[in-house]
């Protein structure tokens, strides 16, 4: 059982920034690939950026692709969201989730996800 822990979130002005971070407990970490997902009220989850197991492949949703960006540690079994140019439409719960296999945009495959982090950004 992999348990995951979002940090990070928070209220902040658009055109800010937020780096959320997504601890693992698991020390097979590598193993598994990573994603990050938001929700909304009265939205469907939604893909944001996914990272492969070594970190050398990322996805991105086109929402965001060139304002947020992927990374992993795997030394500290983490992943992190850096979010730029922050605007309102990004206010959600956002969830990393974590999977064995490759890394992936739908929710669906996903095995492990964590409690959520709140994003709010303020016009």
């Amino acid at each position: 059982q992999v348990q995951l822990v979002e940090t990070g979130g928070g209220l902040v002005q658009a055109e800010g920034s937020l780096r959320l971070s997504c601890a693992a407990s698991e020390r097979t970490f590598s193993s598994y690939a990573m994603g990050w997902f938001r929700q909304a009220p009265g939205k469907e989850r939604e893909f944001v950026a996914a990272i492969s197991g070594s970190g050398g492949i990322t996805y991105y949703a086109g929402s965001v692709k060139g304002r947020f960006t992927i990374s992993r540690d795997n030394a500290q079994n983490t992943v992190y969201l850096q979010m730029n140019s922050l605007k309102p439409e990004d206010s959600a719960v956002y969830y990393c989730a974590a999977r064995i296999g490759p890394q992936s945009v739908d929710y669906r495959v996903y095995t492990y996800w964590g409690q959520g982090t709140q994003v709010t950004v303020s016009s």
